[in-house]
């Protein structure tokens, strides 16, 4: 049976390699391992999510965070945030607090599936869901997001178009107040979901 990224305990050997991350400004080095999503370095998925963000405040759960590049990108950006990042895989878990503390980042890492593990609400949720796990898994971890964002908060979601961003948009518009798309580049589709109806203000 294939091993997924997705996997809590990865079997796969350790192969640890560095790389350098650059977006919005801020330059990163970074450690990846075997096991992991994306472990040559940034997506193009995860780049054009954070391409397409407003300015953030408060508190922000970045969900599925890997190896830390959201996390650690935004809170290099705007320290003043209040960032909780969790992956259901220990491996990305630990190179994420790594990434973390190589890069003088403070954010909260824990390990858990979805939201189990995540307390209190959000002003903004960030996911590069993982599409492999279907449709079933990620819509669940979009509806559940409704009920942990604050007043005026959003989701944000990265998937490419022909992986299903036209159909998770449809469903993000039934279930939600109010879903656009806010950025498409390179086959990618970055789609805001509001916890209310409200004026798009990106």
């Amino acid at each position: 049976m294939t091993e997924h990224y997705y996997t809590p305990e990865p079997a796969a050997a350790h192969d640890e390699q560095e790389v350098t991350l650059s977006a919005l400004g801020v330059t990163l080095a970074c450690v990846t391992d075997a096991g992991v999503f994306s472990r040559d370095g940034l997506d193009k998925g995860t780049e054009a999510l954070l391409n397409a963000l407003p300015p953030l405040t408060g508190r922000v759960l970045d969900l599925g965070c890997g190896w830390g590049p959201v996390g650690a990108v935004l809170g290099k950006r705007w320290p003043e945030l209040d960032i909780v990042m969790t992956d259901v895989n220990r491996r990305a878990v630990e190179l994420a607090r790594r990434n973390l503390e190589r890069n003088g980042v403070k954010a909260e890492v824990v390990q858990g599936d979805g939201y189990a593990v995540v307390e209190g609400s959000f002003d903004a949720i960030l996911t590069n869901p993982p599409i492999r796990a279907g449709k079933a898994l990620i819509y669940s971890l979009f509806d559940q997001a409704r009920d942990r964002l604050n007043p005026g908060g959003a989701l944000y979601i990265v998937i490419r178009k022909q992986q299903g961003a036209p159909s998770a948009l449809r469903h993000l518009r039934e279930t939600w107040p109010a879903a656009e798309v806010i950025d498409r580049s390179g086959g990618y589709w970055v789609i805001r979901a509001d916890v209310q109806a409200s004026p798009f203000s990106v």
